[in-house]
């Protein structure tokens, strides 16, 4: 199974299990994660949600191939309806707090879903990167919103702009995480914070995340239908076009000849 989902003391675990494939992300593996978030919010034994990934790679991001067939336009098929948007709407909503632990490299989606986390947690091996304009595209999923309100826009522009990676030092300091810790104390001490989260009054947990969340929710709903605009049509546009073929042939991109 490429995602594990389990629940135990209060605990709903969603784990990226594809190592081999550095955990990249297909349409299937979205379909299976918002499932599992909804019987989790369903589920009134589940009191917390966990998001982790392995030791050596949290996600390498969408898995490009799956990508180029599943982006493409389907007669009938709603934005809302394709499985990432099933996704990251599940994630967005979600009423019970979730936590996220971050090893190994956390690319594109991997670090956008993080902004929907409540708590989240790095490894000192942890790498992050959003590198949308890198492959020609724009950034997704109420980032370009998010990404701004945590870190400022300054550093919000340099990260999104650039696509470049940074690590996790610079993701606490810019407040993307909330503490970094030595890779094998990261999954320890997620557990128990999620565990803190169970033994918790979860009315008050949830009423305590809805009035965080409260003021920023429109925004962030309308900032995904925006961003979903840009998004369809540059992936249909030559600059894209040029950055996903020259990455199955292993070369770099030139968009020196796009104005």
């Amino acid at each position: 199974m490429d995602i594990l989902s389990s629940k135990a003391d209060g605990i709903l675990t969603i784990e990226f299990n594809r190592p081999d494939r550095k955990n990249a992300i297909t349409s299937a593996m979205y379909q299976s994660m918002a499932e599992a978030i909804a019987d989790g919010e369903q589920d009134s034994a589940v009191r917390a949600i966990l998001i982790i990934g392995k030791p050596e790679i949290f996600t390498a991001g969408n898995d490009l191939d799956d990508f180029m067939k599943s982006s493409r336009p389907e007669d009938g098929v709603a934005i809302e309806d394709r499985p990432v948007y099933r996704f990251m709407l599940a994630l967005s909503g979600a009423k019970k707090p979730v936590v996220a632990a971050v090893a190994g490299a956390a690319v594109g989606i991997g670090t956008t879903l993080l902004m929907h986390c409540d708590l989240v947690y790095a490894a000192d091996n942890a790498k992050f990167s959003m590198p949308f304009v890198q492959l020609g595209l724009c950034p997704e999923f109420a980032s370009s919103l998010l990404l701004a309100q945590i870190a400022g826009y300054p550093r919000a522009a340099e990260k999104l702009m650039l696509g470049e990676a940074f690590l996790a030092q610079e993701a606490l300091d810019m407040g993307l995480v909330s503490k970094v810790l030595p890779i094998d104390e990261l999954l320890p001490f997620a557990l128990r914070q999620a565990a803190k989260l169970v033994a918790l009054p979860a009315s008050s947990v949830r009423a305590t995340k809805q009035l965080m969340k409260a003021g920023r929710n429109g925004a962030i709903s309308q900032q995904m239908v925006d961003e979903n605009k840009f998004f369809g049509a540059m992936l249909a546009a030559p600059e894209a076009k040029e950055a996903f073929t020259a990455f199955f042939e292993k070369r770099k991109p030139d968009f020196s000849k796009f104005a």
